[in-house]
């Protein structure tokens, strides 16, 4: 499909994905544009630009058209020089192979997320992106209307991978240096288009009312609505691609399957609101502060 504003947008998954052609995200994009690329990410969920060749002021430049950015994370080290840059380097020990949506142990979570590859593998290595929206939709209506009356804690201290060295080890260290737990409906209304979406993911631990036990047969049923194959887009990274996802309405994870081979992506994230539940209430700290050193949004 060709924009009104002249660059192309190709679908690349049934439910999620699609690339962007015909922009070069190193230049001054016209407002225009940027209206055009929103529209797409709120109906695509996440947008792949293919050989952009961005340096670091370059990607901050891009996400900073989204909205106001946060820091690079609430308790791990930026890179140097680079506040609000994250390094997923596999290297380090960043390996984020579970289901996630970037940083819900806050009260505001990021609005969108991109991702920007540095050094990829020969093979393996890639990024898959998983539709919320799509995987609400699909619950059995007895199972869609409990959705919408639950609640869950997410936290950031819990065993969510056995260290595999004393690097991932002091990352992990670093990971829960604080804590921070907030409570999510777990079904989230999109604050721009309204769309409900499976507001869970590894973060989300427990469930508000229930035992772990509970909790956890519960969101094991929920998630696996989300990780259906149809409701996925799997990225497939060359060095110099960007990708641009609706932090509120997906879920991604990064299959560990690349051996020691060296693996580095640089993430730059937009500031989001506080989580709007289907009957309007908004999410709340449980534990730990409102990370305001980490996102410039004032709890509402």
């Amino acid at each position: 499909m060709t924009t009104g504003t002249g660059f192309d947008i190709r679908r690349i998954g049934g439910r999620i994905g699609a690339e962007i052609l015909g922009v070069d995200l190193s230049a001054d994009l016209d407002p225009a544009v940027v209206t055009e690329i929103n529209s797409a990410l709120l109906e695509h969920k996440a947008l792949v630009f293919r050989d952009q060749q961005l340096d670091d002021a370059g990607q901050l430049r891009f996400a900073s058209l989204f909205g106001e950015l946060t820091a690079a994370h609430p308790t791990v080290a930026s890179v140097e020089g680079r506040p609000q840059i994250l390094p997923v380097d596999g290297e380090e020990g960043i390996r984020a192979n579970q289901w996630h949506t970037d940083v819900t142990f806050v009260r505001t979570p990021p609005k969108a997320s991109t991702l920007r590859s540095i050094v990829v593998p020969p093979y393996g290595g890639n990024t898959l992106i998983a539709n919320s929206a799509a995987a609400y939709r699909d619950l059995p209506d007895p199972l869609r209307e409990l959705a919408d009356r639950l609640w869950a804690v997410h936290t950031n201290d819990y065993d969510y991978a056995a260290p595999r060295n004393e690097k991932a080890a002091e990352y992990r260290r670093r990971f829960v240096s604080r804590t921070y737990r907030t409570a999510h409906p777990v079904v989230r209304v999109h604050p721009e288009t309204g769309e409900r979406g499976l507001f869970i993911g590894g973060f989300a631990q427990t469930l508000v009312g229930l035992g772990s036990s509970d909790s956890r047969d519960l969101l094991r049923i929920l998630q696996s609505y989300v990780t259906r194959p149809e409701n996925i887009v799997r990225v497939t990274w060359t060095p110099g691609d960007l990708v641009l996802f609706d932090n509120r309405i997906t879920q991604h994870y990064a299959p560990d399957d690349y051996g020691d081979l060296p693996r580095l992506l640089h993430r730059v994230t937009v500031a989001g609101d506080v989580p709007a539940g289907v009957d309007g209430s908004r999410s709340y700290i449980v534990e730990g502060d409102d990370a305001s050193d980490y996102t410039p949004v004032a709890a509402a």
